[in-house]
């Protein structure tokens, strides 16, 4: 009997320190990171930041304990699905940069008798640089392959009610008995370079939505925070990437308490676990905010499961 498979897709993170360097080798040698024409300019670009940030960038995972979570946190979200949906279905994942690659998840689904197999991007909003990256890689490793199962692919999901419905009580858990109107929110997006977003990339507009949709959702909640932001994160290098930047709208903001979304992850990686939770908390207390809270990430939630279920059921 034929079965189906669900492949989620992420970029991955380091799963010991001697793979950090692997991690950003891979990253900047993709050409819809570096978006360059040139394959020669582009690796030697890439191979300059690369060697600008690895010594940092292992510091950064020592201090995480050698290791990105988010491997981890991926293995318990494919086995609550997994669960979920049964032993017809085969679960897995692949990740963009670091193992498991996505040609190993290949190899291990052409074992076995699969009529479909169902792509799902662990990205909310769409990006070039993201989705279009690991659904090129995927797809490139499958039909290298010679496999003959049908592929089937989403592209984004930031408007399904279950998932932000856990981004919700993600966010009631973080202000857990406090006042909301203590509290400023700040929904932060990972950056991207404006001159991607110029060259057509949706993900800003994608963003801009996501925040309205969950703006309303927490209005109908009463929660009434004192206000509501966006802003971006992670910006590298000295050209013009989105705005205003997270430490920027720090600045702006009122400092008596503020709770942080990571809007784009829907994994716990380094820039939510020590890029939010350590450095913009230093930056916030420099600032005098009382209160510094940064959400979780969905997870392996029960709320993110039941929200990949009906993904997948509307792809059929």
């Amino acid at each position: 009997m034929k079965k189906e498979a669900i492949v989620l897709l992420n970029m991955g993170g380091p799963n010991n320190l001697n793979e950090v360097e692997m991690f950003l080798k891979n990253m900047f040698a993709d050409k819809n990171i570096l978006t360059m024409k040139s394959s020669l300019v582009r690796k030697m670009v890439g191979g300059l930041i690369v060697f600008n940030r690895a010594e940092a960038s292992q510091e950064i995972y020592r201090e995480l304990g050698g290791k990105s979570p988010i491997v981890g946190h991926t293995k318990k979200l494919v086995a609550k699905l997994q669960k979920k949906l049964g032993e017809k279905f085969i679960v897995d994942f692949a990740m963009r940069y670091t193992p498991p690659f996505a040609c190993e998840v290949v190899e291990r689904l052409n074992k076995e008798n699969i009529d479909k197999i169902y792509l799902i991007p662990l990205y909310p909003q769409y990006s070039t640089t993201t989705t279009k990256s690991s659904l090129e890689d995927f797809e490139a490793c499958y039909h290298k392959s010679k496999g003959d199962a049908l592929l089937v692919e989403i592209k984004h999901f930031f408007e399904n009610k279950t998932y932000n419905k856990a981004l919700i009580e993600n966010i009631k858990k973080s202000v857990g008995e406090s006042e909301y109107r203590d509290f400023d929110i700040i929904f932060s997006a990972h950056g991207l370079p404006q001159k991607i977003i110029d060259a057509g990339d949706v993900y800003e507009k994608h963003v801009n939505r996501h925040v309205s949709i969950l703006t309303k959702m927490m209005e109908d909640e009463n929660m009434q925070f004192h206000d509501v932001h966006l802003a971006y994160q992670s910006k590298v290098g000295r050209m013009q990437w989105l705005t205003p930047s997270l430490e920027e709208k720090l600045k702006t903001v009122r400092n008596r308490g503020v709770v942080i979304v990571p809007i784009a992850f829907t994994i716990d990686n380094s820039e939510t676990d020590f890029e939010l939770d350590i450095e913009y908390r230093e930056i916030a207390e420099k600032l005098g905010f009382k209160e510094y809270r940064v959400c979780k990430c969905p997870n392996d939630s029960d709320l993110f499961v039941d929200a990949l279920s009906e993904i997948y059921k509307k792809m059929q």
